[in-house]
């Protein structure tokens, strides 16, 4: 059965300070990319499509076409900030781009089967790519969820955001609430919100932006963003994030969310200090020989 990964790498790394989704972290300079798709492969991916702004397209094409070929399907499309609805139109001083659900539905040209959208700059771990490829083969149209334990997707060198996530005795997303702030305080994991600290579960289900959909969910975006501009366009920093998809198809009863928990590490990269960390996790997985020393 194809299935696609769409991985969002338009971002431009402003708390980390540069094009962090090609950063080499792996012996041979590998990125997070590669092992993320290189982990969909073995998963049963069949198709990657990169999400990217325009100017970055040179270097990702450098960077990943010729070790790609013959091993997955590779697409790139464009998050511009004048790609929109029919009818909407960028407003003045408008710079940020238009967030997560907006750069997905990007691929919305490319993509006619079953998806899994990550994030460039986040290790997932095999095991996370394979439950959401196996949700699929169940020939359903429910859309899913991987989650994290809350205390395995910290930094330790500021503050994170996290969508909590809680799921009904079916296993199915109730609620997703995006917390902004979540940092330890005195060795105790919480969210700051108002100037209040609130205790989170170490155990705590939170969202990686690792979710898959069917191509159904192209048109419901489409129909929410325009919904979102009519209310927010003005607002010059406001963002369509996947959260809020998600949200508003378990309120409206449009869809459903499988919730899969993972007892994967994550690790990524937000601040310039998570670097070393990083390349430690994966050398050390390397000499573990999870993965080659070289990867393509």
């Amino acid at each position: 059965m194809n299935q696609t990964i769409i991985v969002l790498a338009a971002g431009m790394g402003s708390r980390y300070g540069g094009l962090k989704q090609l950063d080499q972290f792996g012996p041979s300079g590998e990125a997070i990319i590669d092992y993320s798709l290189y982990d969909a492969k073995e998963a049963g991916f069949t198709s990657v499509v990169f999400v990217i702004r325009k100017h970055m397209e040179t270097d990702f094409r450098a960077r990943f076409e010729d070790k790609l070929k013959r091993k997955l399907d590779l697409h790139f499309v464009f998050q511009e900030l004048d790609v929109l609805p029919r009818g909407f139109t960028v407003p003045d001083g408008r710079e940020k781009p238009w967030g997560t659900a907006h750069a997905m539905w990007m691929a919305k040209s490319v993509v006619n089967e079953p998806f899994t959208v990550i994030n460039a700059d986040d290790f997932y771990g095999r095991s996370a790519y394979e439950l959401s490829f196996n949700h699929f083969l169940k020939k359903t149209e429910e859309n899913c969820l991987v989650g994290y334990e809350l205390a395995k997707t910290i930094s330790e060198f500021g503050s994170v955001s996290r969508g909590v996530c809680s799921a009904n005795e079916n296993g199915y997303l109730e609620k997703i609430n995006e917390r902004t702030k979540i940092y330890r305080n005195n060795g105790i994991l919480g969210y700051e919100e108002n100037d209040q600290f609130h205790e989170l579960s170490e155990k705590t289900n939170v969202s990686m932006n690792m979710m898959g959909f069917t191509p159904s969910i192209f048109d419901y975006i489409e129909e929410n963003f325009s919904d979102f501009l009519q209310k927010h366009s003005q607002e010059l920093k406001s963002e369509f994030f996947l959260p809020l998809i998600l949200e508003k198809l378990i309120t409206s009863d449009t869809g459903k969310v499988k919730v899969y928990q993972t007892d994967e590490q994550w690790f990524g990269v937000t601040y310039q200090e998570d670097k070393a960390h990083v390349t430690d996790q994966i050398n050390g997985l390397v000499e573990k020989g999870i993965y080659p020393p070289k990867l393509w």
